[in-house]
């Protein structure tokens, strides 16, 4: 069965939304962002949900730093999404699908990756269909916005897998579901 990985910029109060504080509000530190190669090279899917595919669908494709992203498999769960012209994009209709998805090999053993997508996540959080989470924890405190962790009254135990600190306050967790 593949992994799945949820990867989120991600402030100190649980923020993932509409991350453009990322540049904005800290000083950027390019070993900061050494995991985002790193899961470019790994990953053998993009999943999506509906909100982070209508703002990524039309930047993307443009972006010569994303053309991995752009020539893999890419999957959006939503109810609503007809199609999508971006290339090798399909949808989903279900946290089913996605756990089908999850035990497909046709597309390989490679790890398929959800960037952004709050909703989406705390949904697969939820269904229990996250393996590890990659966060890059920025030192700020918003206050207000969508948290990556809704609050759902269950305990979703992590272990700690790698970690570091960058000069610029960011920090990296990567935690592994422990179930």
């Amino acid at each position: 069965m593949r992994k799945l990985i949820v990867t989120e910029f991600i402030t100190l109060d649980g923020v993932v939304e509409d991350p453009s504080w990322t540049f904005s509000e800290v000083p950027f530190e390019e070993a900061a962002y050494d995991i985002k190669g790193r899961e470019q090279e790994e990953a053998s899917a993009l999943l999506l949900g509906r909100v982070s595919h209508d703002e990524f669908a039309p930047v993307w494709p443009s972006m010569e730093e994303f053309e991995a992203y752009n020539a893999m498999p890419k999957y959006v769960v939503s109810s609503t999404l007809q199609g999508s012209d971006w290339t090798n994009t399909h949808v989903l209709r279900s946290l089913d699908d996605v756990a089908a998805l999850k035990a497909r090999t046709d597309e390989g053993e490679g790890p398929i990756y959800v960037h952004g997508s709050a909703t989406l996540s705390q949904g697969l959080l939820a269904a229990g269909l996250v393996d590890r989470l990659h966060l890059l924890v920025f030192p700020l405190v918003l206050g207000a916005g969508k948290r990556l962790f809704a609050d759902s009254g269950e305990t979703v135990k992590l272990e700690l897998v790698e970690h570091a600190a960058y000069a610029n306050g960011v920090t990296l967790q990567v935690l592994d579901v422990v179930r």
